[in-house]
């Protein structure tokens, strides 16, 4: 696959270049961070907010987390990257509280908007009740699903 790829960009596999790449199925800890944290750095460095703040909101039963919403504030924006309950706790609001207590939380932190996504699967109607606009649907994905992007104004 990877010579047919190199092929049909008309590159040469002995050309220097190529022959520093590496590719693999499986990604170690340490080169995800590695990437991750050189990615972070160049931003800050381009950001006039270099001080992005982590998000974390626990439901918990006797110490034990049931559901949670984990998420970052930057400037303006809180994105939320997941939000979950266990499914013996559905419908009873946890959702909606946690959801909440994030909003509430970013605009204490002076945001303004929200951004998140869920698949088609999980929740595009229990965002959009409370108020959150989708702004694109990504298809197909991985094949025949769909993921929700989602934003709201917080003030």
């Amino acid at each position: 696959v990877c010579d047919i790829w190199y092929r049909s960009q008309n590159l040469n596999l002995r050309d220097r270049r190529m022959r520093n790449l590496e590719i693999t199925d499986i990604v170690a800890d340490e080169d995800r961070e590695r990437i991750r944290k050189g990615l972070v750095e160049y931003n800050l460095s381009q950001l006039e907010d270099k001080s992005p703040k982590e998000l974390g909101i626990y439901y918990k039963v006797e110490g034990e987390i049931k559901a949670g919403l984990i998420g970052e504030t930057h400037g303006n924006w809180l994105e939320i990257d997941y939000l979950w309950v266990s499914e013996k706790l559905r419908n009873r609001g946890i959702g909606s509280s946690l959801l909440a207590a994030a909003e509430k939380e970013a605009l204490r932190r002076n945001c303004k908007y929200c951004f998140l996504n869920t698949f088609g699967f999980q929740a595009p109607k229990f965002y959009t009740k409370y108020g959150y606009h989708e702004i694109f649907v990504l298809e197909n994905l991985p094949l025949t699903g769909t993921r929700h992007y989602y934003v709201k104004n917080l003030v």
